[in-house]
Order: structure tokens, then sequence, then C-alpha cells
């Protein structure tokens, strides 16, 4: 099969990522998670004190280096901030309360999609976010996305925090998990929406081979 970009959209918390790197592991593509690239935007502004302040975040963009590397002990990449290796952090609730609107400042999606449109210049890529086939790659050959009810993105989200020791609420998790999706919906740049050339996979009662079953088919076209 020739190398392609596919790109995966949809809902936070909607198994994107798990689906996304069992994908590039399944055809030994590069697997490069953009949401957790705005995380990691995120995290810096609010170490900074600026997660609140839109010009001193455009501001520090400069100073801000992203890039992932792979992680022997686990098997996949690692986020690193600035030479940090920030995997654990940016995945926080508080971050999670606050990355839709740092990643809906234009300055800084203008420079995560350049960074993220270098990275699948060659292809054979899988790239997973919320804008990846309407902006970052329109031309991606496979568009997939994604999405599932909200409470069931709240209960899987709800186990991946509890299994890491933080202290959450369903109830949290699912108000945080709904309001990310009004302000990915509505804000001004990149929306989410749903490309019109895209398949739809809706996981909500999925396990993740019946994901893979499902790819399987989707890809059978490209030969």
């Amino acid at each position: 099969m020739k190398k392609i970009i596919i790109a995966i959209d949809g809902y936070s918390s909607g198994g994107k990522s798990t689906f996304a790197k069992a994908v590039a592991a399944k055809l030994g593509y590069i697997f490069i998670d953009t949401g957790a690239m705005y995380r990691a935007v995120t995290l810096y502004a609010m170490r900074q004190g600026i997660a609140d302040d839109p010009a001193a975040i455009t501001a520090a963009l400069p100073g801000i280096r992203i890039d992932f590397r792979f992680n022997p002990q686990t098997g996949r990449s690692d986020v690193y901030l600035n030479g940090e290796n920030v995997e654990t952090e940016i995945r926080r609730i508080d971050v999670s309360n606050r990355v839709s609107s740092v990643s809906s400042i234009p300055e800084v999606r203008a420079k995560l999609v350049a960074m993220q449109q270098e990275m699948g210049r060659a292809k054979g890529v899988v790239m997973d976010g919320r804008d990846i086939g309407t902006v970052v790659f329109p031309d991606a050959e496979l568009k997939i996305f994604m999405t599932a009810d909200p409470r069931v993105r709240a209960e899987r989200r709800y186990k991946e925090l509890t299994a890491k020791g933080e202290t959450v609420s369903m109830e949290e998790i699912e108000r945080n998990i709904r309001e990310r999706d009004r302000q990915d919906e509505t804000r001004e740049v990149s929306p989410l929406r749903r490309a019109a050339d895209a398949v739809l996979l809706d996981n909500s009662r999925m396990t993740v081979e019946q994901q893979m079953e499902w790819i399987d088919e989707q890809l059978e076209r490209f030969g």
C-alpha cells in the first residue's frame, strides 16, 4: 500500500489518540498527537501565569518548542516542551479546562498548523486533532471523524485519570467535556466540524478490536 496521510478528527476524550496510535502501529506510520501540542502550549502559558492573556501567549510563541520522542518503556512517543518531557502534566484536568480557550487563539493555531504540516509532508502519518481533515491536511487520502456519547467519553476519561491517581468526579469531567465540545464547535478559527469527505466512526459501543476491524475495511480501497 502506498503511503498516505490519515486524518482523524473528533470530539475530546473520544478515543482518537488510542485509535490513531493503534492504526499507526499497524501500518508502521508516524503518529502525531496534535491535541498534545495544544496542551503543551497551554501548560507553558499556565506556568508563566499568562493563560488568560492571548496577547502574552502570542508574544511567547517564538520561545515554545514542541517535539515528540519515542519512549522505549511505553512503546509510544512522549511530548517534550522545550526539552522537558511533559507527557503526564499535559493530561491533567486543569490543563484540560483551559486548552480549548488557548487553542482558539489564531496565532497559536497558525504556529502549530505549520508545524503539523511540516511533520506530515513525507506522508506515512496518522494525525489526530480537531481540524486535521479540514485545515491541516484537507487533501488527506483518508479522513475519519470520530464521535461518541458525552457520557461514555466522560466514563473513559474518569477511568484514565483515576488510574493515574488523580482525584476527580464524573460530574466535573462530563461538564468539562460538554464545555469543550461547545467551545470547539463555536470557535471562530478552525471550528470542529466533519469534513465533507470524512467517514464517520461512532465508537460509543465499540471495543478497540472492533475499531481495528473497521479501519481494515476502510484501508482496503488503498490496496
